[in-house]
Formats: C-alpha cells, sequence, structure tokens
C-alpha cells in the first residue's frame, strides 16, 4: 500500500524506531496507545473511515484550523505522531489494504467490539496467519470473554460499574465520575506496556502474541488499596469526598482565602505540620500520636485542623510547609497549570508551530530529552496515496 509522509530524521529519543504500528482504534484508549508508541519512534499508521474518521474529530469545540479540515481540540490530545488512512474495511478492497498493511505491521491495534472484526477477516487469528510476528492488541470495554464481554466499552459506565464511582464523590452525595476519562488513559498505558513486553519476547521467539486489554479489567486492577482495604478487612470502601481511607490528615483544607491539599504522610510530617501551626502539642496527644489512632479520631482531629487551616492564606501555608518538608499543594485550574512556570521548565507544552497545535508533551524523559513524534495529528486521509499512483 503506498503510503506517503514518513517521518523525518529524529529530533528526539525515538527507542522504537522501525517499529510499524497500524492503529485501527477510535476514541481514546486505543488511539492513546498509539501515540505514545507514535511518540517513542514508532511508524504509527491510523486507519479511519472515509468521510467521518474518528469519532473524536467532531467532538467540538473548540476547534484547531478552519473549514472542512478543522479538527476538534478532543481529537488532537492523542493523535500526534500518526499519518491517517481512509479505508472503509466493510468492503473487500478495504479489507485487501488493511491485510497488506498488516502484513508489514509489527503491532496492531483495534478497539472493535468482540469478534466484530472476524467477519471481515481482520482478527488475530487471520492476521497471525499472514505474520506470525504481528503483535495483535484488542482493547474493549469487558474483555474478550466472559458475560459482559458483548458490552461496548464507555470510560463512564466503566467508572461506574468497575467500582471508581462508588469511591468518588462526597459522602452521601451523588456518585462521580473522575474529571478526565482514566479508565481509558490507563487502558491505553497498560496496553503499551504490554505491546512492549510482547516485542521484547519477540526478539526470542520470533513469533507475535495476542493482547486482550479490558477497561473493565484495568479499572478494578487500578482498584489498588481500595480493593485491597476490601479483599483483606471486607470493609466496604465508601465515598470520603478528599479525604483518605487510610491516612489523617490527607484531604482538602479550607483557608483564609480558598483551599489546599494536606497530604501528611507519616507521623514525622505530622508533627512539623503542628509545629508549623503553633499547636506542637497536639502531636504528642495520644490520639494523634500515629497515623493509626488519627484515623480512629478522624472526626476530633480535622474539624481541629480546619480551624488552623483557616487561620492563613493559601500561599502562607504552602510557603511554609514546604520550608518544613510537610506534602502540601494549592488547588489550580487547568489555565493555571498550563500557565505555571513548572510547566515551563519542565517543557511539559509543545507550542503551536508549522502546522503543529498546541499540545501538552509526552512526560517521561530519556536521557533528559523528552520523545515527542515529529508529526501533527493528521488530517483524514493525509498519508493516503491513491492506488494508481502517490499524491501529494
Amino acid at each position: 500500500m503506498p503510503l506517503t509522509g514518513q517521518h523525518p530524521a529524529p529530533e528526539s529519543p525515538k527507542p522504537l524506531a522501525g517499529v510499524k504500528v497500524l492503529d485501527l482504534s477510535r476514541v481514546l484508549a486505543g488511539p492513546w496507545a498509539g501515540q505514545i508508541l507514535a511518540d517513542y519512534g514508532a511508524d504509527v499508521i491510523k486507519v479511519e473511515r472515509p468521510g467521518a474518521g474518528d469519532d473524536t474529530r467532531a467532538w467540538g469545540p473548540p476547534w484547531w484550523g478552519d473549514g472542512p479540515d478543522r479538527v476538534a481540540a478532543y481529537f488532537l490530545c492523542a493523535n500526534r505522531g500518526k499519518r491517517s488512512v481512509a479505508i472503509d474495511i466493510a468492503s473487500p478492497e478495504g479489507i485487501q489494504q488493511v491485510r497488506e498493511l498488516a502484513r508489514e505491521a509489527d503491532v496492531l491495534i483495534e478497539n472493535y467490539k468482540v469478534g466484530q472484526l472476524t467477519k471481515y477477516g481482520l482478527d488475530a487469528r487471520c492476521l497471525q496467519a499472514l505474520n506470525p510476528r504481528l503483535i495483535y492488541c484488542s482493547i474493549t470495554g469487558y474483555g474478550q470473554t466472559g458475560p459482559l464481554s458483548h458490552k461496548a466499552g464507555y470510560d463512564f459506565a466503566i467508572q461506574a460499574e468497575a467500582g471508581l464511582m462508588s469511591i468518588t464523590g462526597n459522602k452521601g452525595e451523588e456518585p462521580q465520575k473522575v474529571g478526565v476519562a482514566v479508565t481509558d488513559l490507563m487502558t491505553g498505558v497498560y496496553a503499551v506496556t504490554a505491546i512492549l513486553a510482547a516485542l521484547h519476547e519477540r526478539q526470542r521467539t520470533g513469533k507475535g502474541r495476542v493482547l486482550d486489554a479490558s477497561l473493565f479489567d484495568v479499572q478494578v486492577a487500578m482498584l489498588a488499596n481500595q480493593a485491597s482495604n476490601q479483599l483483606v478487612g471486607q470493609t466496604r470502601p465508601t465515598r470520603m469526598g478528599n479525604a483518605h481511607p487510610n491516612i489523617v490528615p490527607y484531604q482538602v483544607f479550607p483557608t483564609r482565602d480558598g483551599h489546599m491539599v494536606l497530604a501528611v504522610g507519616n507521623d514525622g510530617q505530622f508533627q512539623r505540620f503542628c509545629d508549623v501551626a503553633g499547636e506542637p502539642g497536639v502531636a504528642r496527644d495520644a490520639r494523634f500520636s500515629t497515623n493509626p489512632s488519627r484515623v480512629e479520631h478522624r472526626q476530633t482531629l480535622v474539624p481541629l485542623i480546619t480551624g488552623w487551616t483557616l487561620e492563613r492564606d493559601t500561599a502562607e501555608w504552602v510557603r511554609v510547609l514546604d520550608q518544613a518538608g510537610v506534602p502540601c499543594a494549592p488547588i489550580l485550574d487547568v489555565a493555571q497549570v498550563m500557565e505555571h512556570p513548572h510547566v515551563a521548565a519542565r517543557g511539559m507544552t509543545l507550542p503551536a508551530q508549522d502546522g503543529q497545535p498546541p499540545m501538552v508533551a509526552h512526560p517521561m524523559l530519556f536521557d533528559g530529552q523528552r520523545p515527542s513524534a515529529p508529526l501533527p495529528p493528521p488530517t483524514l486521509g493525509k498519508h493516503m496515496a491513491r492506488w494508481a499512483g502517490p499524491t501529494d
């Protein structure tokens, strides 16, 4: 299949240079995985529906660009570094095109419903028969097996059904989802770790793997200490607002001009916090001297601390607690974060230039350098040559 837009010479770390990825996924979990691989230097070909493309291209406003090629900011966040081809996989021609691409690919990522690609001969069994080295990663809501495997996967629904919403929000109030699609994002990250493990193994075996990534499974795993609390202590976790089930004080507290996070992780930090607050004796009180006792007496201690935090502004608390080595933080909005001097110092935003929209950078550093795919998020079908010959 003739394609245009090969990656230019890299200017940042490209540990996956030479790896070819075929990305048949849409929306967030799969595209997020593909973008990570692109940032690491893989050549990622995004297969999209002719006409409409990835659903998120239309999830605006806000938009980047004007006219028919404008694209939603949502799409931009997960599709840096890819080449786009528009293929109708339901047509005989489209099926053959995908098979040609899969024959040369190292990795394939897809997030169709279970069994949907089988009727087109684009399932793992068929494509690995063409290319035994292919690592085939399926991302679905509930996995390839089990009583819920037939269901479509939506991050919001998974947060509900896999327990996250039961522990998010204020006690006695409506359950809340997290403000970004964390299950989608973490599934993308888990998928990448499995893909990298399979690539490493293939160096030894010469064979690919079939990877089954489930949003539901990932969210269950993400329950982490809360799931462990249930399994070990048989104590059903509940919504606690910003409080922590196992640590006190570890929550949001009001200040004279707003709020701050206080995240005391051990008894020494609590002693230093009490010293800064001018109440050193409280840390020696038997009810509060150890974390287990503070958890037991949470209802007494939290109002006491609230009285202290209301006496100073947030900035003052953050300054003195930082000096004392007590974990704390102001609560910033997204605009403040994007303008934060530490974000700038770390190079965590990419400016708009040369057709590239402003974006958040890849979060990892390789020998002090951030990997970054050189291609901007593609317009639909931009890198697909006509079958009769190449286009511009």
